[in-house]
């Protein structure tokens, strides 16, 4: 299992630099937030990565990488999508459009975003504040 864990140097190689950037900052930014467990993992068919945030059998976010690509997914269930939708406007009109073109499935809809800059960082915060709250002050 430990030889899932890529470097940084093989995660910068992957993804580019600029995108490394930014799936450091996503890290930091929820690692700032919240107090979680954390698992690396295949990546699956599309991706080659998997960055798994977890706390009491429940996932919080999951974070993918593939050549040139960053992932940041976030599934939410039946209650969680009904705080999204109570609020939608509020949201970016990105988030919004992903969300409307995101299939409902039996167990939530499993948002996908692949961030090529911080622009949606504050919504992927109230996007995660929806599912739980921040554990770290």
């Amino acid at each position: 299992m430990l030889e899932l864990i890529p470097s940084a140097e093989e995660m910068s190689t992957l993804v580019g630099e600029s995108l490394y950037d930014i799936w450091n900052k996503l890290n930091a930014l929820i690692e700032e937030k919240y107090e979680m467990d954390s698992s690396w993992n295949k990546g699956g068919k599309a991706w080659k990565y998997e960055y798994k945030y977890r706390r009491g059998g429940k996932t919080l976010c999951v974070l993918y990488a593939r050549e040139h690509c960053v992932g940041f997914m976030i599934i939410l269930g039946k209650a969680e999508r009904l705080k999204f939708e109570t609020d939608r406007d509020s949201y970016s009109k990105e988030v919004q459009r992903i969300y409307d073109k995101t299939q409902t499935y039996h167990d939530g809809k499993w948002l996908m975003f692949e961030p090529i800059d911080t622009t949606l960082f504050d919504d992927f915060i109230r996007l995660l504040r929806i599912k739980r709250r921040p554990n770290r002050k």
